[in-house]
């Protein structure tokens, strides 16, 4: 799952990086000669709705979301695992219930044949169709992880499930900072 997560993630580095030098070419050909690209505003937002379900998908992998563990870390080991379980497969039946959105919405646009209502009347079939491979990726990367803590669940592994789907303590992520600290620097500390 790594690999899927850096993958989707250089993805949305890459959309994000161009849609920001676009933004810059049309701020400077707007103030130094008064002239637009049109549709900058249309492509920014094609690149987010795509984008989003990309980032999803990463924060989910790499367990980089906010999660307030105050009373979490306080539970005993097997409750700590069945509310991280349930996390998961929460998260999966969201997913789930974007893609069918995401399915209906594409459907329509194709049925109604239409058109982004822009100077460039763009037919929409054409970014929703990404949009729906994004939201694809995001749903299998959730399903995958929710089939995982199910099954995990269902073993009793409690130590594996908490340890894969938990929150980091503030012991581990000054571990990881450290770890990235000393790879930047050279191994150093």
């Amino acid at each position: 799952m790594t690999t899927y997560s850096r993958i989707l993630g250089i993805i949305f580095g890459s959309m994000m990086l161009l849609l920001a030098l676009l933004i810059t070419l049309e701020t400077l050909i707007r103030k130094f000669f008064s002239l637009s690209l049109g549709g900058v505003d249309e492509l920014g937002g094609y690149a987010i709705a795509i984008a989003a379900p990309l980032a999803f998908c990463v924060a989910m992998v790499e367990q980089s979301h906010i999660r307030i563990n105050l009373l979490h870390m306080r539970l005993p080991a097997a409750t700590q695992a069945v509310l991280n379980a349930l996390a998961a497969l929460s998260l999966g039946l969201l997913a789930a219930f974007l893609l069918y959105f995401t399915v209906q919405t594409v459907l329509d646009t194709q049925l109604y044949r239409s058109i982004a209502q822009t100077p460039w009347a763009t037919p929409l079939i054409y970014p929703q169709s990404v949009w729906l491979v994004a939201m694809t990726a995001f749903s299998v990367g959730a399903a995958l992880l929710s089939v995982k803590a199910l099954l995990l669940l269902l073993k009793r592994d409690w130590k594996t499930l908490n340890r894969q789907f938990g929150p980091s303590s503030a012991t581990d992520e000054l571990e990881a900072e450290l770890a990235d600290l000393r790879q930047r620097e050279g191994g150093k500390l």
